[in-house]
């Protein structure tokens, strides 16, 4: 009996040194047929409802038509697309809750998101602003201590407004309908978030006039796309699908679609901004 004990004992005390893996994205991509993203529903134009009450968006493209493909021919099979909304306070833990595979929307690459997540290469950059209505007396960062300043909660901009405007009124919104709608109600004085994203809303404001975009940028936002950490497999071919669109022309072909002058929300790409895409390309 002792020695049936002390195997037993022994076999327990091997199971447990056995380390157990997690499934890679991948993996689970594989075994569902399915890769789940996490994208917005009310920024305009990276992800949206439109009219049709469809939901588009220039970031669901980028996943459906450059890495989509890329995936497809890893694995052999083909798979589907599934959204879910993601917000600035939700991302990360639908991320590493695999709740979803991939973050594809504005979310800027940062240092302490690093900590919580991987990004892909840098697909968008852009600099934070001001939203205001036509004749405010706010012009720039200079210009908001003392003022009713709205913000995304879990947003880089409220970060930095903290830090270098402690003045400021800060009001955090969930999401970028309900700080539009507090600033267009007088709620506040000015809503801040990346200068892409203002335009999209002003563009789609019943009354664009109405609003005006200000300021020089205050901060950088290079946008890339989040993934859980540790994942090279993943990471590895969600690039490969960026850098290809970018060097084979159809990066520019969804950017002209979504910011060219006929374009949901016109928004040049600079000769700075397209070097620097075209920089992050691995030569093969």
């Amino acid at each position: 009996m002792k020695r049936l004990l002390s195997m037993l004992v022994a076999v327990a005390l091997l199971a447990a040194a056995v380390p157990v893996f997690a499934e890679t994205t991948l993996e689970k991509i594989a075994r569902t047929g399915t890769l789940t993203i996490g994208t917005r529903r009310g920024s305009p134009p990276f992800g949206f409802v439109n009219k049709s009450n469809e939901w588009v968006g220039f970031s669901i493209d980028l996943v459906e038509q450059a890495i989509k493909p890329v995936i497809e021919k890893k694995l052999g099979k083909p798979i589907r697309v599934e959204k879910k909304e993601s917000t600035p306070a939700t991302r990360i833990p639908l991320l590493t809750s695999n709740a979803v595979d991939l973050v594809a929307e504005t979310t800027t690459d940062t240092r302490p998101r690093r900590e919580s997540v991987d990004f892909s290469l840098t697909f968008f950059v852009t600099g934070a602003q001001f939203l205001v209505k036509k004749g405010s007396p706010i012009h720039g960062i200079q210009n908001i201590a003392g003022k009713r300043i709205a913000t995304q909660q879990g947003s880089t901009n409220a970060r930095i407004l903290r830090e270098r405007v402690p003045g400021a009124q800060l009001r955090e919104f969930p999401d970028q309908p309900a700080a539009f709608q507090a600033l267009a109600q007088g709620q506040v004085d000015a809503y801040t978030n990346d200068g892409i994203q203002l335009a999209g809303l002003k563009a789609k404001a019943p009354n664009p006039a109405d609003w005006e975009i200000v300021g020089d940028f205050y901060s950088y936002e290079p946008y890339g796309m989040a993934m859980r950490k540790n994942d090279s497999d993943f990471r590895q071919v969600v690039n490969v699908g960026l850098m290809e669109a970018i060097e084979s022309g159809k990066y520019a072909e969804l950017y002209e679609k979504w910011f060219g002058a006929k374009g949901e929300v016109p928004y040049p790409l600079t000769p700075e901004n397209k070097r620097f895409l075209q920089m992050q390309v691995v030569p093969k």
